[in-house]
């Protein structure tokens, strides 16, 4: 008969083995030590969501407001929907884009305007779609309008390097052999909407939305046609996240899902991509209306605080007309508010409470331009520190310092507004903005708005000279010097 060992060493052990599948078991339950985490709980414990996208003005840049666009707005909501930091990061290219994005110590996630396509697949994975969009080819105006993919063939044609209009293009290759074009990594949407209006290629592809939001800065180009399918926006995730658990992307369409209901998409998309106003200068009569019945409202609160901060009260009021045609409730897009149009950072700098209550914001504008005149390089001659500094209070010290160093750059004296206006616009070319230290930047509408503002100026300046032989405004105005128009009867 064998006798079975029963020794206290043998009770130790399974008291033991006991214990440990106990707390095995009790591992799986929420309050324990031993529970491991979701990715999306790790990213909530470490407080910052790590996002990588493109400095272009569909996605991501700079103006005076901080930062901005369509992109950023929508990782940003997120990031304070999870309760954590933004950190966000760009890149230069798409390929450089899905590169870090397949670092496993990469961002979590890209969010850049791009959208799913089968050679991504093993680059990420992908979110549901947020926004349609169309591919659209565009043309040069002064040219025969192509109508179909086979009226390509032998025009000059650039599109984005490794962008899904290269997949589609290539797809066209197989229906039209003779079809060529050529791609780069070198350029944005922006950069072919401008060789296109400038002859320099025929024909580009894009999508619907960058065409809505860039169409009205380039009044040569125009839409050929569109292709079918219609494709969607979508972010992609860190493969290394999403081996893990489904929990971030988990969370991602379930907040895509829930600000479609509330129609936040479709507010960011009309503030981005809808109509955009330009810059010019307003009729005759408009302006003749305006100084009759709303300048002399605030005309002695421009001239103190011209007086108060050393400037030309005709040049404050100028200032304040190009910003909102005095009108103290107008409101921006982006939420700028007053006569002045001052941002909220803007408004808390010079100590505005109420950016509504007109004198408050004279007095805030007035400050700041003050402080962009004192803020200026020393270098700057006198009789150009005033357009310096309208065109920092337009886009920002700092994109006006890069423009100043990509002036100096090319040759050209960067103390000189006659040289730094011609390279303000190239704020807005990938080959250019990528050299600078804030980046992409609408840097042509600073210079309407400077021009824009010096017109009114000279026009306020001539109107309240006190010898003139007509009296009325209207005929006042259409005598100041350099004014060429034609009136029109207002009923």
């Amino acid at each position: 008969m064998r006798i079975k060992n029963t020794s206290p060493q043998v009770h130790f052990r399974s008291f033991w083995i006991i214990l440990l599948c106990s707390l095995l078991l009790n591992s799986c339950t929420d309050d324990s030590p031993f529970k491991t985490l979701t990715v999306l709980e790790k990213i909530k414990e470490q407080g910052t969501l790590h996002v990588i996208t493109r400095n272009t003005p569909a996605t991501y840049f700079q103006d005076k407001n901080g930062e901005t666009g369509f992109e950023y707005e929508l990782v940003k909501r997120f990031a304070e929907h999870l309760g954590v930091e933004l950190a966000i990061e760009t890149a230069d290219n798409i390929e450089l884009l899905f590169a870090r994005l397949q670092d496993p110590k990469g961002p979590a996630l890209l969010a850049a305007g791009i959208t799913y396509s089968p050679r991504r697949e093993h680059q990420a994975k992908f979110t549901d779609g947020y926004l349609d969009v169309v591919p659209q080819v565009i043309y040069n105006s002064r040219s025969k309008r192509p109508k179909q993919a086979k009226d390509l063939v032998g025009k000059r044609i650039l599109i984005v390097k490794d962008s899904v209009h290269e997949e589609r293009l290539l797809q066209l290759q197989q229906e039209h052999p003779e079809l060529s074009f050529e791609v780069s990594d070198q350029v944005e949407t922006i950069d072919l909407l401008r060789m296109v209006d400038e002859n320099q290629i025929d024909a580009t592809l894009v999508n619907s939305n960058e065409l809505a939001m860039n169409q009205v800065y380039f009044p040569n180009i125009q839409l050929a046609f569109s292709l079918n399918p219609s494709m969607q926006l979508q972010w992609a995730l860190n493969r290394a996240f999403t081996t893990l658990d489904d929990s971030l992307i988990t969370e991602i369409n379930t907040f895509f899902s829930r600000l479609e209901q509330d129609e936040t998409i479709s507010q960011l998309s009309e503030r981005y991509f809808g109509h955009v106003d330009t810059l010019g200068y307003v009729g005759v009569n408009s302006f003749a209306k305006h100084l009759q019945q709303r300048l002399p409202r605030y005309e002695t609160s421009f001239r103190r605080n011209a007086t108060k901060f050393n400037l030309d009260w005709r040049l404050l009021a100028a200032t304040a007309y190009q910003e909102s045609h005095w009108d103290p409730m107008a409101r921006s897009k982006t939420g700028v508010r007053g006569i002045m149009m001052l941002t909220m950072a803007t408004a808390k700098e010079v100590n505005v409470m109420n950016r509504l209550d007109p004198l408050q914001s004279i007095r805030g504008g007035a400050q700041y331009l003050a402080q962009m005149l004192d803020r200026l390089d020393d270098g700057v001659r006198e009789q150009d520190r005033l357009w310096f500094a309208l065109a920092a209070y337009n886009v920002g010290l700092g994109h006006l310092e890069d423009a100043r160093m990509l002036t100096e750059k090319a040759g050209f004296n960067p103390n000189s507004w006659l040289d730094v206006r011609l390279h303000l616009p190239r704020l807005a070319e990938k080959q250019w903005y990528s050299q600078t230290r804030y980046g992409y930047a609408r840097g042509g509408e600073p210079v309407h708005y400077v021009n824009n503002i010096r017109r009114y100026y000279d026009i306020l300046t001539w109107v309240t000279q006190p010898q003139l032989e007509d009296t009325s405004i209207a005929g006042q105005i259409l005598h100041a010097p350099g004014i060429k128009t034609q009136t029109t009867t207002e009923n």
